[in-house]
């Protein structure tokens, strides 16, 4: 039996969990999700309590427990607090606005605006037009999300323009020395 399977999910008063199979509602106050497991994972709710258990001796069935239990985790803390990444946009000309519900219109520099369609749960607050806060339900979404905006310029080394995902350290570089 590994670690995963011997430390049982809590589940707090205010989040109903439904298992069906291999199927996991979790509904809260921040909205419900949703994920199917593989056959490898048996799930049931014991005393307040989601366990998991491998179904059978494989190594993938082992392995998927402690991934299953993880991704459960989630969906508890999504439902009840949420999630949230923080990006930077910086650069002369460069910003972000709401152009109509779940739309991001993104200027950074090219002769043209960049339009991104967000995902279903995933909202985007924006202040100063330079500082965005992608917040949602599903840690997935908001991490994959954070990830597409910071795709279309990633901040460079030299000038510093671009996107940042606050927190994470962009080395700067000197530039060409003039003889």
């Amino acid at each position: 039996m590994s670690r995963a399977e011997k430390k049982p999910i809590e589940v707090p008063a205010n989040v109903a969990v439904e298992v069906n199979g291999a199927t996991v509602v979790v509904r809260g106050s921040g909205g419900e999700l949703s994920f199917t497991f593989c056959e490898n994972v048996l799930l049931f709710m014991e005393e307040g309590r989601l366990r998991l258990r491998a179904n059978g001796n494989s190594r993938q069935a082992r392995a998927m427990v402690g991934t299953a239990r993880a991704i459960v985790a989630n969906m508890i803390v999504g439902v009840t607090r949420g999630f949230s990444k923080q990006l930077e946009i910086s650069g002369v000309g460069f910003k972000a606005a709401q152009k109509n519900a779940g739309v991001l219109e993104l200027s950074l520099g090219a002769s043209h605006p960049i339009f991104y369609s967000l995902p279903l749960g995933v909202r985007v607050a924006i202040s100063d037009g330079v500082r965005l806060t992608v917040e949602g339900a599903d840690r997935l979404k908001v991490g994959q999300a954070a990830a597409d905006i910071f795709s279309f310029y990633p901040m460079e080394p030299y000038k510093g323009k671009g996107v940042r995902i606050v927190g994470k350290f962009v080395r700067r570089k000197e530039g060409k020395k003039s003889a």
